[in-house]
């Protein structure tokens, strides 16, 4: 099995870009796509329809901002928007589905980088997520949580950690919530894997940081203890262009 997770940066314009052949030739069981910015009609029939994929749509209310969707082959068991959370899910921030032995979390994580009410209300975002996953562990059942997290947790996940000690996306209570999870049941099996590797997802704009190696990881797969031995790989696709971000793919036995 394979699943994918993608901050396209705008849905339209990766359409626009071709963005999303290469990613669509790997044919992924599950593909999850962050930062949509765009509602379902405003797609073409074409751009709904893939072939061979169902299409779950959650974008925000706001127009042109955030959103996610998940793309899937199969029929899910189960399909919840967002997290019974109003403050949060106006922002079309999740899409929950069940698939056969785990459930999926699709998640588009928010940014802090506009003032400390949005680090305040990213973490809080990360309260109620770790909360909503405890239950789920509690239940005997298994999660993969996948998306943009916005936080690089270690240094090792950015090229200049001390630079940017005081940037949201590398404060220590950002930094903290995505330890809580690893402590509450949850393995980040790209850092398993490649205790070591440094190597990045996101790459700002500016600078001509992503030729130059100046870059952040950002793009998680954090799974279930009990899932670990299923993973045989998690692969970072620095090549693949058309967003500031780059596409991740676990591999699933």
């Amino acid at each position: 099995m394979k699943i994918v997770t993608w901050n396209v940066n705008g849905l339209r314009a990766a359409f626009k870009k071709d963005a999303l052949s290469a990613v669509l030739s790997w044919t992924p069981n599950l593909l999850c796509l962050q930062e949509i910015k765009a509602r379902p009609d405003q797609l073409t029939d074409q751009q709904r329809n893939i072939p061979g994929y169902q299409a779950i749509w959650n974008p925000a209310e706001r127009p042109g901002y955030s959103g996610v969707a998940t793309l899937t082959r199969e029929e899910p068991e189960e399909i919840q928007l967002g997290m019974d959370a109003p403050h949060f899910d106006i922002e079309g921030r999740v899409i929950r589905t069940r698939q056969p032995d785990f459930y999926l979390y699709n998640i588009y994580f928010p940014n802090g980088q506009r003032g400390k009410d949005r680090v305040e209300y990213k973490l809080e975002f990360y309260a109620h997520l770790l909360e909503a996953c405890d239950a789920l562990h509690t239940a005997g059942e298994n999660v993969i949580i996948t998306g943009d997290f916005n936080t690089a947790h270690m240094p090792i996940d950015l090229k200049n950690p001390k630079e940017n000690e005081k940037t949201s996306g590398f404060l220590p209570e950002e930094r903290e919530w995505v330890s809580k999870f690893l402590e509450h049941g949850f393995v980040d099996v790209y850092r398993k894997l490649y205790p070591d590797r440094e190597q990045y997802s996101w790459w700002t704009y500016r600078y001509n940081a992503r030729a130059r190696g100046i870059g952040w990881r950002l793009d998680y797969f954090l799974v279930s203890e009990a899932l670990e031995s299923r993973v045989k790989d998690v692969i970072i696709h620095e090549d693949v262009l058309g967003s500031d971000h780059c596409p991740v793919e676990l591999i699933l036995e």
